[in-house]
């Protein structure tokens, strides 16, 4: 299903591919069972020895233009799905073109992360939902060739309207934002109410919201949750908007840090090939979701 590589470098996308961005994650947050237990915590964040500094500039960029205005502005631009209608399986080919093949460090394509991550979740027994949750969970990096950068579609997603938490990846970046100089929108509730819930909440924009309201329709609310908070670091890994939950958000969250695991850690050299797993995910497709999706 690999199609020929287009090559997404401009002044816009700093990082070469999304690979960097994902290597990334796996170095803040390493699978805990490969930690070597005589290392401190604190060693796993230290981003001045082991970011690269195309990351970083990643972050940058990321922190600065990702404001409470342009948040509502690609909400209002995307969330109508009337840029493209196609059948899944072309929106996984078109996706693929995201790969860089003079990368030397990967070869996997965006479809075989995504093989992983659900054939990880069946492996495991969960419910079939679950598995097709895996398969899409990052369909919604297509907006990169919609002609958005990377900044506005990859990265640590974090609440926008209210103070940045310093548990957000380069926190001193949000200096350069906005939003910054906006008493409001740097209280700690911001626009919003104590326990308001998430659903009340804006998040950063990103692949993470877009098929969130794509799928809406089609998944049990455990799945959408998946889906919307999977690249919510902030929350899911250091507690840092519990002021934002209510009681069904820490409640659901309980899958969200379930499904978290098989985005970063499943990776499997003994995969089967995609003739094998071919029937299989086309019947769960055709289960839960239209012959073709708009995006």
């Amino acid at each position: 299903m690999r199609n020929q590589s287009t090559s997404l470098k401009d002044n816009q996308n700093p990082l070469q591919n999304l690979d960097q961005w994902e290597e990334d994650i796996l170095t803040r947050y390493p699978d805990p069972k490969t930690i070597n237990a005589d290392k401190k915590e604190e060693q796993f964040r230290n981003y001045d020895e082991t970011e690269k500094d195309s990351v970083k500039e990643f972050y940058r960029l990321n922190h600065t233009y990702q404001t409470y205005d342009f948040v509502k502005q690609k909400k209002a631009e995307y969330l109508k799905f009337d840029k493209k209608e196609m059948p899944i399986w072309s929106a996984f080919d078109f996706l693929n073109k995201l790969v860089d093949d003079s990368d030397p460090d990967t070869d996997l394509d965006q479809m075989q992360h995504l093989l992983q991550t659900s054939e990880a979740i069946r492996n495991d027994g969960h419910p079939d939902w679950m598995v097709l949750v895996g398969l899409i969970h990052d369909m919604g990096k297509v907006l990169c060739l919609f002609g958005e950068p990377q900044w506005a579609v990859v990265g640590d997603t974090f609440p926008v309207g209210c103070a940045y938490s310093d548990k957000i990846v380069y926190p001193e970046f949000f200096s350069n934002n906005p939003d910054y100089q906006n008493e409001i929108y740097q209280t700690k509730l911001g626009v919003y109410t104590q326990n308001c819930g998430l659903d009340q909440v804006d998040m950063s924009w990103g692949h993470d919201e877009y098929v969130y309201h794509m799928m809406k329709p089609y998944l049990p609310e455990p799945g959408l949750y998946m889906l919307r908070y999977h690249s919510f670091y902030s929350q899911h890994r250091e507690n840092a908007y519990d002021h934002l939950m209510n009681e069904k958000d820490h409640e659901m969250f309980k899958w969200v840090n379930l499904f978290n695991p098989y985005d970063l850690y499943s990776k499997n050299p003994n995969q089967k090939s995609w003739a094998e797993l071919e029937p299989y995910y086309k019947a769960l497709v055709a289960k839960y979701l239209p012959p073709n999706i708009k995006f």
